[in-house]
């Protein structure tokens, strides 16, 4: 009876909400650990993150849980058994499934010492690229790869054990699709960064100087303010990595990273960040406990961010929104400038060392660099002690400069100490999400450039939450791009659009 199969899902939602609450207040403890934790906590943080994750894997794992769902799907077999429940309560029970066989594959001894042991590596992370001390981390890299190997070992994988760890991320993908995707890429990057460097370069120098770090900041806010961020429901802060973490659709934080000397760097941290930030908020929060609450994947996170930092963020549009702002807050060299120099100074090529501050044309360059050191760590073809020489190796190979320290080397991304070995592919895989989604939102608003440029975001951030926020994990990402753009998944949406805007902007 539909009653109640209704009622037995509602009993399965309230074990699963549980859990959720718990990985809430997880994030709610990590996101202190990076903002406002005193150094000195970092021993207890680590305990007592190592006790939230435990009980929160024993509630995935518990024999209520197993029972409640398997009277409505069959766990061996998949079938669902509560076949008149709504479309999304189904998608819930495959994707709770999922979800239930990935947890019970792992020990609970083991998700609370990798817990633990990230916890601590962040704090040593910090502070080894702080004094550019890589041999400190080393130790504790070690350790996180270790225990990724043993992750994928526990659940199992196809022809390689990365496949175990890209699926955290970005579910059903495999080592073999993102390194043929990947090979395509970086040669067509490749080629259109030869054409580039050959041109007359872009003068971005007026984007460097002094400015103020408090206007810097208010800058941030009013950016989150127009892309429709609600600052009762979240927070902008500082941190040593820009971040998003959220617990709850109305406890969502973002943070930015500053730098006195450089303006566009926090401007694209807080588009970035406030667009995973929306993301969260827009999910249906009556279906909190739920994967009916819950992002698809890292992948289709990334491309909100990427979304608002680059799609909308980097076009001229936006900087004719953009320019009477700074011009009125920075005032200097920034009143002698049109918006035709600054589109094309936000937009300038050039390789450098730091990923989060990459330009559009050699962004993925940088995150092929570290999906290929994962993949060796993991399968064990490069040692740790290896790892700066070989960063620096491929820095030079595909970008064409050498790292002068390590911080700005391999220890510049927070992601190995937080163990999240799998996660850096999302990044480019977030570009390409996010170029498909853009082509079918600009046929249905055409006249797009014309309201960003009068300061309304407003219709913007409508539409993600109706065609992808709202559905939670009800399709996977290649599901989802197909309803939403009538066209299969295609790395061609992004590549077009490449070749064509820097084409214009570097003649």
């Amino acid at each position: 009876m539909p009653g109640d199969a209704l009622a037995l899902y509602d009993s399965l939602l309230k074990i699963s909400r549980q859990s959720r609450l718990l990985s809430g207040i997880s994030s709610a403890l990590e996101w202190d650990q990076e903002t406002y934790m005193p150094s000195g906590g970092a021993g207890i943080r680590a305990e007592q993150l190592e006790v939230m994750a435990g009980m929160a894997h024993k509630l995935k794992t518990s024999k209520s849980f197993t029972q409640a769902l398997s009277k409505l799907i069959e766990i061996d077999s998949g079938k669902i058994l509560a076949k008149k429940l709504p479309a999304p309560h189904l998608a819930a029970l495959r994707e709770w499934r999922r979800d239930y066989f990935k947890a019970k594959a792992l020990p609970n001894a083991f998700v609370k010492k990798f817990a633990k042991l990230t916890s601590q590596a962040i704090l040593v992370w910090r502070s080894a690229k702080k004094d550019d001390a890589f041999q400190r981390f080393a130790p504790y890299l070690e350790k996180i790869v270790e225990l990724n190997r043993q992750k994928a070992e526990y659940r199992g994988y196809g022809d390689h054990p990365y496949d175990a760890l890209l699926d955290d991320y970005e579910p059903g993908i495999s080592t073999k699709e993102v390194s043929q995707l990947f090979s395509g890429l970086h040669k067509s990057t490749a080629a259109l960064l030869k054409k580039i460097v050959a041109a007359k370069q872009v003068d971005d120098s007026f984007l460097f100087g002094k400015f103020s770090l408090d206007k810097q900041l208010l800058m941030a806010n009013k950016l989150l303010e127009a892309m429709g961020f609600d600052f009762t429901k979240g927070r902008l802060d500082i941190s040593t990595h820009p971040f998003s973490s959220a617990s709850h659709p109305t406890d969502s934080r973002v943070t930015t990273r500053i730098h006195a000397d450089s303006l566009m760097s926090n401007l694209s941290a807080a588009l970035h960040e406030g667009g995973h930030s929306l993301y969260e908020m827009g999910l249906p929060a009556e279906q909190y406990g739920s994967p009916l609450c819950e992002p698809i994947s890292l992948a289709f996170h990334e491309s909100q961010s990427r979304w608002w930092e680059t799609r909308i963020g980097q076009s001229q549009a936006f900087c004719r929104y953009l320019l009477p702002h700074i011009q009125q807050l920075f005032g200097g060299k920034l009143k002698q400038i049109s918006v035709a120099d600054l589109y094309r100074a936000v937009n300038k090529v050039e390789p450098s060392f730091i990923r989060v501050e990459a330009d559009e044309v050699t962004y993925n360059l940088h995150v092929i660099l570290r999906f290929e050191m994962e993949k060796a760590l993991i399968e064990g073809s490069l040692a740790i002690r290896d790892v700066p020489e070989a960063w620096n190796a491929k820095m030079q190979k595909y970008l064409g400069i050498t790292p002068r320290s390590n911080s700005e080397g391999c220890l510049q991304d927070i992601h190995w100490s937080m163990g999240a070995f799998g996660y850096f592919p999302t990044y480019t895989l977030g570009n390409l999400y996010a170029s498909q989604l853009f082509s079918a939102f600009a046929q249905q608003f055409p006249a797009w450039e014309e309201n960003v440029a009068q300061g309304d975001f407003s219709f913007i951030k409508q539409w993600l939450n109706a065609n992808v926020h709202a559905h939670g994990r009800c399709f996977s990402s290649r599901e989802l791009l197909l309803q939403i753009s009538q066209k299969p998944f295609s790395e061609k949406y992004f590549t077009d659009y490449i070749q064509k805007k820097y084409a214009d902007i570097y003649a």
